[in-house]
């Protein structure tokens, strides 16, 4: 079992838990280190194996929905990164966010939806939180999962 470092300290005063990882389901990694820089595999909204939430934005999910997702998906991140490093104090800053949004070919809101976990990310890490973004739409994601984001952290 890991133990808490003081950035989870501080995450779990304001009511933000990790959740254990989501191990890769196939031949790869989740986090591969070059150098001081972190890049993450993409993660779904999966908690314990099973997917929170399922379907497009724009037809199956709404904007509050798909930033709950979001959330998920950023808990998973910083989860993926706490069991490459051990512990979460280790992370210098946040470079950038790439995320897919399993959207219909009206819907115009990545952004928004997005916006969850950048808040999140902020909320959890202040300014080493902040950081450059993508969000973009996709046609179709793995197993229907409406959000995937990948990140790259720099360490200290």
């Amino acid at each position: 079992m890991l133990l808490l470092d003081s950035t989870e300290q501080q995450m779990q005063s304001k009511g933000i838990y990790l959740p254990s990882p989501n191990l890769p389901l196939n031949g790869y990694v989740s986090v591969k280190q070059v150098g001081n820089l972190l890049y993450t595999a993409g993660q779904d909204c999966r908690v314990n194996g099973e997917l929170q939430y399922k379907g497009k934005l724009g037809k199956d999910l709404t904007i509050e929905e798909g930033k709950h997702a979001a959330e998920i998906v950023m808990l998973n991140l910083l989860a993926a990164i706490k069991l490459h490093t051990g512990n979460l104090d280790e992370i210098k800053q946040v470079v950038k966010l790439l995320a897919f949004v399993n959207s219909t070919a009206t819907f115009a809101d990545q952004p928004l939806v997005i916006d969850g976990a950048s808040a999140l990310l902020i909320k959890s890490l202040g300014e080493r939180g902040e950081h450059a973004r993508s969000a973009v739409s996709a046609n179709s994601l793995p197993y229907h999962t409406p959000i995937e984001i990948e990140m790259i952290v720099e360490l200290k």
